[in-house]
């Protein structure tokens, strides 16, 4: 198929798509309340913030939620946690601490720990399941000490994620391009500070855009270390855009690895849209649903 063509074809599934869903590539949302998309489901998919594109409030993204089959949103604010429970929607990923002074370091587990603490007490009272964490930058730690420093810290919390049926979920970001002196920036590292700790309920967020940055192989990688996995990001490369045709990516095959591998957690989309943002998460949807 030539380029032309292809295009064209690409222009007319987004369009089946949206009229579908009853939406409108240059509003966003209709009025109507056509039936949500038919799903196969193998995937659980649901969104960040910024997946949406700018203009839509807190009541259109959750309607967008419920016409595309999404099953939440990550890293809403608990003051708005009552707006996605009256669409029938969780926070897929609660917010805790931020991403540079994290666990790697033991003067910051009393602050690190306390929040944890109630971001778990909090997810689980509104019966959400993850809760995100970070070790933290280097700054010139050793990754052998900050991994010990981590494990110590998580082995404080774990009883209590275990008791509360919460998981929290140890971020993998990048540190070549995004995050320069962050400590959990491959895999392997990861996998073995979750490994260390024993809990069930301590895993990873695997991050595919980050992780394809740092260190690519992804396909295999996600097999290696499944079982390590809690939550998964997705985001087009470069650039953390879309995730179709225009980066280096392949996720419906990606995708498929993970829906062999029995995966019961969420994946959620986490890039910043350059086209209408209904329509490329719409075509996000379709794309991960294999």
């Amino acid at each position: 198929m030539n380029s032309t063509r292809r295009g064209a074809f690409k222009t007319m599934i987004a369009g089946a798509t949206l009229a579908a869903l009853g939406l409108n590539a240059r509003s966003g949302l209709s009025q109507d309340k056509p039936a949500a998309l038919a799903l196969k489901g193998r995937i659980r998919q649901g969104a960040c913030g910024g997946a949406f594109g700018k203009g839509l409030s807190l009541e259109q993204k959750c309607e967008l939620c419920v016409k595309l089959g999404l099953y939440g949103m990550d890293f809403v604010a608990p003051g708005d946690w009552p707006v996605l429970k009256r669409y029938g929607l969780l926070c897929t990923l609660v917010s805790s601490f931020g991403l540079a002074k994290g666990l790697n370091r033991k003067e910051n587990h009393p602050e690190c720990l306390a929040a944890l603490r109630q971001s778990i007490e909090a997810a689980a009272a509104a019966g959400f399941p993850n809760v995100v964490c970070f070790p933290g930058n280097r700054a010139g730690l050793d990754d052998d000490t900050g991994a010990a420093n981590t494990v110590e810290g998580l082995k404080q919390v774990a009883a209590l994620a275990e008791e509360k049926k919460v998981t929290l979920c140890m971020e993998l970001l990048n540190s070549k391009r995004n995050h320069k002196d962050y400590q959990c920036d491959r895999t392997a590292w990861g996998a073995d500070v979750c490994r260390r700790v024993g809990s069930p309920r301590v895993k990873l967020l695997y991050d595919i855009y980050h992780m394809q940055v740092q260190e690519g192989d992804v396909i295999a990688t996600i097999r290696e270390f499944m079982p390590y996995f809690g939550h998964i990001h997705t985001a087009g490369v470069p650039g953390r855009h879309e995730i179709d045709d225009s980066q280096e990516l392949n996720y419906p095959a990606i995708m498929r690895a993970i829906a062999e591998l029995k995966y019961e957690g969420y994946v959620s989309h986490e890039y910043s849209p350059v086209k209408d943002g209904p329509t490329s998460l719409a075509e996000a949807v379709r794309l991960c649903d294999v």
